[in-house]
């Protein structure tokens, strides 16, 4: 008897977690639906062009192309880590103290060392 309300028990505990993604799936499929219906769906050659990587998609993987698309794209990384440090930083300030406050310096400190250091030497320049 026990064991059967414990699954009771168990379910309850979970059916909100239900309930919302059955509502997150259904808004997902109505919000794409909606938009297959709704948005003109006329694409021309300024549309189907290469974006954000620069060349065209090929078929051969081992083709050369420039390495400053992966040099911006470690950059990026590297910066947006730091966002995902500051936030946590922020929240706990008030708990972590002095000692947490001047660690994050450093690393602050250490992070725009290495940004003028990339700034210098070109590694921002697109030619």
């Amino acid at each position: 008897m026990s064991e059967i309300l414990s699954a009771n028990t168990l379910l309850a505990d979970y059916f909100p977690i239900l309930v919302f993604l059955g509502i997150a799936i259904v808004m997902s499929v109505m919000m794409i639906m909606a938009s297959i219906i709704i948005g003109r769906q006329k694409p021309d050659v300024e549309k189907l062009s290469a974006y954000e990587c620069g060349f065209e998609a090929f078929e051969d993987a081992r083709t050369k192309f420039d390495v400053r698309f992966y040099l911006v794209a470690i950059l990026f990384i590297i910066f947006d880590l730091e966002i995902a440090f500051l936030f946590p930083w922020a929240v706990s300030l008030g708990g972590i103290g002095v000692f947490g406050f001047w660690s994050m310096m450093l690393f602050l400190g250490v992070l725009t060392i290495g940004f003028i250091y990339e700034w210098k030497k070109g590694a921002l320049e697109w030619e």
